[in-house]
């Protein structure tokens, strides 16, 4: 099942958030908040699908952080939840201009 940008809008609170120990160290090493990651999707767009991803799909959003920053945000949903596994900031030696774009 793919993942619908307006279905995560809906449940995009921050009682919905849910934060892997993994995805906590990196936020805080990144320096990035929730209110960033809430932000990225509601403001963002799906850039890639992982349907198959086990236990729930998942994909990346390319939005912004509070900061006005592009952000990257990869959740995973089983639409009741918002399972963050890692949001960072686009690398631009490996994101083409428009972050939407791997670099080969």
């Amino acid at each position: 099942m793919e993942l619908n940008i307006e279905d995560l809008r809906k449940i995009c609170t921050i009682e919905n958030l849910e934060i892997t120990l993994h995805a906590a160290k990196r936020l805080e090493q990144r320096d990035i908040k929730t209110s960033d990651i809430i932000n990225c999707i509601k403001s963002g767009t799906i850039i890639e699908q992982y349907p198959t991803d086990y236990p729930y799909p998942s994909c990346l959003i390319l939005g912004m952080a509070i900061s006005n920053r592009f952000l990257h945000v990869v959740i995973g949903s089983d639409l009741k939840a918002l399972w963050i596994v890692t949001a960072y900031y686009p690398d631009p030696t490996k994101w083409e201009p428009d972050f939407r774009t791997r670099k080969e």
